[in-house]
């Protein structure tokens, strides 16, 4: 039975993998890590974790992700983002573990008018995107068994997300302003996760990077309407531009991902975003 460890395990990717795992058990062995069980900025403890089960897989969802907080915060986001994975990549190397490494579209900067693919040119606008494209740096320079899988505006049941954050307004609110002028795809977490056990369980040794959202497109404002039109919340949503509701950190104005890769290579059907917004929201 191969032995993956999940680091980040109270974040949402994290949360999603608990939910679904039990339909792996018979061939997985999962081993859940918060950073209380392991801090992956001692490279001492993540040694020792690894020495002590012998993994076979490493999905790393630990992350600093608070992005306009990163912008005042870079060493923090550095030591998380960077000399974390580095770390991590050490511990995988010495003891075979192939690592899969959760990316973001913070690493664009938003300007292409095409979806991006993989080889797309990074150049991020954040801090964020900065320490997570330099993480994936480490990973490539350093280590051959790896896939590094971006992907975008997650939510989930769980943690904080955006739309938990528009349930909550809603509830306290008759009107809202939502920015319509990023565009992107909303990803369920559970999806990204049952996508990411088929990587493991196909056995694929296509290492590399892949990009994976839902499918379509939306604004922010598209997602927010989206979400109370499912819920049947009464409030009125007003679109707004990104100018007019400034945040510490520049986030991406156009940030689709090209799937094709993944798709090909795992035999994907990618669901479309406003219904796995309808699976999520029958659970909140």
């Amino acid at each position: 039975m191969k032995k993956v460890l999940v680091t980040g395990a109270k974040g949402q990717l994290g949360s999603c993998f608990k939910e679904i795992d039990d339909n792996f058990k018979n061939k997985l062995s999962f081993h859940y890590t918060s950073k209380g069980d392991l801090d992956i900025t001692n490279s001492f403890e993540v040694e020792s974790y690894f020495m002590s089960y012998k993994f076979d897989f490493c999905i790393n969802c630990a992350a600093y992700t608070a992005v306009d907080r990163a912008e005042n915060d870079q060493e923090n986001a550095y030591k998380i983002n960077v000399e974390g994975v580095k770390n991590i990549v050490k511990s995988c190397k010495e003891h075979n573990t192939t690592l899969i490494h959760i990316s973001t579209d913070f690493v664009f900067d938003g300007k292409s008018n095409h979806p991006y693919n993989e080889e797309g040119s990074t150049n991020p606008i954040s801090i964020y995107g900065k320490t997570k494209l330099e993480g994936e740096k480490v990973i490539i320079s350093e280590f051959e068994k790896y896939y590094i899988i971006r992907t975008s505006w997650l939510y989930s049941e769980f943690g904080n997300n955006f739309v938990k954050t528009m349930l909550k307004l809603a509830d306290s609110r008759s009107q809202l302003e939502v920015i319509n002028d990023q565009i992107g795809t909303p990803t369920y977490a559970k999806n990204l996760a049952e996508v990411i056990l088929k990587l493991i369980n196909k056995k694929k040794t296509d290492f590399g990077i892949y990009n994976y959202s839902n499918e379509g497109v939306a604004s922010w404002y598209d997602f927010a309407k989206a979400v109370f039109e499912i819920k049947d919340k009464n409030i009125k949503v007003e679109a707004i531009p990104t100018k007019s509701f400034p945040t510490p950190a520049k986030r991406p104005p156009f940030s689709i991902l090209n799937k094709t890769k993944i798709k090909q290579n795992l035999e994907l059907e990618i669901p479309y975003w406003r219904d796995s917004l309808r699976i999520c929201l029958d659970k909140i």
